[in-house]
């Protein structure tokens, strides 16, 4: 009679366990699997959807996307998910290829392209927010069931990245921002403007910067009065050195991407870091 008892008790463990067990499982195969091109939509998807999805970025973040080559595990990773957020830009042209290479008719591919007016610098809050909007109905498309928790957790984020703006306006509010010239990567156009600095130029990646391109910058740079260079990290880190050299000034580079440099994994972070970059340089 004991052995009968004994047995019956270790099958009827068996299956609570069996039962547990299986329910985890269950619940993290539910999650939504979504696959980001660049850790700009990476650190929305994860602030907006949390728990509720699987997100993988396939470009480091402090790499361009215009240099980006597609990987076997990348074809993977895409084939196995049913969300791919990308920007669109010409830099990604390697979304199409990827897109046909993974074969998999339950993916779901939306473009994210946001812009403020003539903005479209992720960096800034403005961009930053109508971004959430953007992801959020993206999420929300392939997983209606969530959709009013994206919206809540959009709205509470939005707030975070409204808070953080003024907080930097009035960081720099007695800097007067307007009277520093600089020239900086075209890439930061949106983002310098908004931190209120005065462009006097703006110059592309490495690759284009001839000789002659060079001088005709120095020159208009000694002309105007140019006190800062600010380099982009993902589209050269150093194109501005020679510069910056010739014409006896300071020279900084942002990062134009959460994560970019150890301790800027979020928007925020990100930002901070930027600004206290020209907060540092023009106090020298």
């Amino acid at each position: 009679m004991k052995i009968k008892l004994l047995t019956v008790v270790f099958v009827l463990a068996l299956l609570v366990s069996s039962a547990f067990f299986s329910g985890c499982a269950e619940s993290e195969t539910s999650r939504l699997k979504v696959v980001t091109t660049t850790s700009l939509l990476s650190q929305i998807v994860e602030r907006v959807a949390g728990d509720m999805v699987d997100v993988i970025n396939i470009i480091p973040p402090s790499q361009c996307p215009g240099h980006f080559d597609v990987k076997p595990g990348d074809i993977q990773t895409l084939s196995d998910a049913e969300l791919f957020l990308m920007h669109g830009w010409q830099g990604e042209m390697f979304t199409e290829e990827l897109i046909a290479s993974a074969n998999n008719p339950d993916l779901t591919a939306v473009k994210i392209d946001v812009a403020v007016g003539d903005n479209d610098n992720w960096m800034t809050p403005e961009v930053q927010k109508a971004a959430v909007d953007s992801i959020v109905a993206a999420l929300s498309q392939v997983d209606s069931e969530n959709s009013a928790a994206y919206e809540k957790a959009a709205g509470d984020y939005k707030a975070v990245v409204e808070a953080k703006g003024k907080e930097i306006e009035n960081k720099i509010a007695g800097e007067d921002f307007g009277s520093i010239n600089v020239m900086c990567n075209e890439q930061l156009t949106g983002l310098v403007q908004w931190m209120g600095l005065n462009i006097v130029s703006t110059y592309g990646r490495p690759d284009s910067l001839t000789p002659q391109v060079v001088k005709d910058l120095v020159d208009t740079a000694r002309a105007e009065g140019v006190v800062l260079f600010i380099d982009n990290l993902q589209s050269g880190a150093e194109a501005a050195v020679q510069m910056a050299e010739e014409v006896g000034c300071e020279r900084i580079t942002f990062t134009n991407f959460p994560g970019g440099y150890d301790g800027t994994e979020t928007w925020e972070k990100a930002i901070d870091y930027d600004i206290n970059l020209v907060l540092e340089a023009i106090s020298e």
